[in-house]
């Protein structure tokens, strides 16, 4: 088994966890690689982001409807990827201690679409954010995983995860520390993905109080996801039984009349052979009389 069946084996086996792990990964070597190729020609990949990356200008946005979704897969360097990746695995395993695979994968988009709505929204709204809006796209799982931090920490807080070099660590102090974070840098250099976390810690929030109310903010999303993969899922072949075929069974009185109606023509054929001998039988006669002695 070479490499790539490998990774198509893992990525089949694995949980929703894996799996997006994967689907970032793959993504961001598709971009990686296309962007090489594209370089040795000369040529600039930088638009192909632009059909990717969810734009703050609201005019940019409405031709670019679908970039909610597909921002939350994009990473632009290496190191953006591996601290992403290696928190969602850290925390997308506490997280899936309490709830199902497909709350996971719900409050991660969920959490993704809420990070985009309130980027957008406070681009738009505050005037500190003006000069950049035309200019301004986000790209990155960070409003996602802030989702799913917030939420393993609401719904354990008093679980200890260590880290290096510091040590062992609550979770409530970790949300706390990326929330603040967050909250203090919202007009740094990177004030858009700072605002897009505390959009993703919003969604964790309401993703745990919602289930305190018995309601399941991700029910939604999983349904939509299920008809999806329903969609392209290879379908069973399935025998359509013919419900004009008569039903050539027959009852047991049948049977019985059948078969004494049989044992009457053998009768007749074994008084024959008595007066007339055995070659006076036709040979359809002889024909019965073998197949009912086999039957014996």
């Amino acid at each position: 088994m070479n490499l790539l069946d490998n990774i198509k084996q893992t990525f089949k086996q694995g949980n929703s966890l894996i799996k997006l792990i994967y689907i970032n990964v793959s993504v961001f070597l598709l971009l990686s690689l296309l962007d090489i190729a594209l370089k040795l020609f000369t040529l600039s990949g930088s638009y192909i982001w632009t059909y990717l990356e969810v734009p703050s200008d609201l005019s940019q946005l409405f031709y670019h409807f679908w970039t909610p979704l597909t921002y939350m897969f994009l990473h632009q360097s290496f190191m953006h990827i591996f601290f992403n990746m290696l928190a969602l695995f850290w925390f997308g395993k506490i997280f899936l201690m309490h709830f199902s695979e497909k709350q996971l994968v719900g409050l991660y988009v969920i959490g993704g679409l809420l990070a985009a709505f309130l980027y957008i929204l406070v681009y738009n709204l505050f005037p500190y954010y003006s000069p950049v809006v035309h200019q301004s796209m986000l790209l990155g799982a960070s409003g996602s995983i802030m989702a799913i931090i917030v939420a393993t920490a609401l719904q354990s807080p008093n679980m200890e995860l260590q880290l290096l070099i510091i040590g062992n660590v609550k979770l409530k102090y970790i949300a706390m520390v990326a929330v603040l974070t967050s909250l203090f840098g919202i007009t740094s250099n990177n004030g858009g993905g700072e605002i897009a976390h505390l959009g993703g810690a919003l969604a964790g929030y309401l993703f745990i109080v919602s289930l305190r109310q018995s309601r399941d903010l991700t029910k939604g999303v999983s349904s939509i996801l299920d008809m999806i993969y329903n969609l392209f899922r290879p379908r069973k072949l399935r025998i359509k039984k013919n419900t004009y075929q008569k039903d050539t069974r027959m009852s047991d009185a049948e049977f019985n009349m059948s078969k004494a109606r049989k044992m009457a023509d053998i009768d007749k054929i074994l008084d024959k052979i008595k007066t007339s001998g055995y070659e006076s039988l036709s040979s359809e006669e002889k024909k019965r009389l073998f197949n009912q002695g086999n039957k014996n």
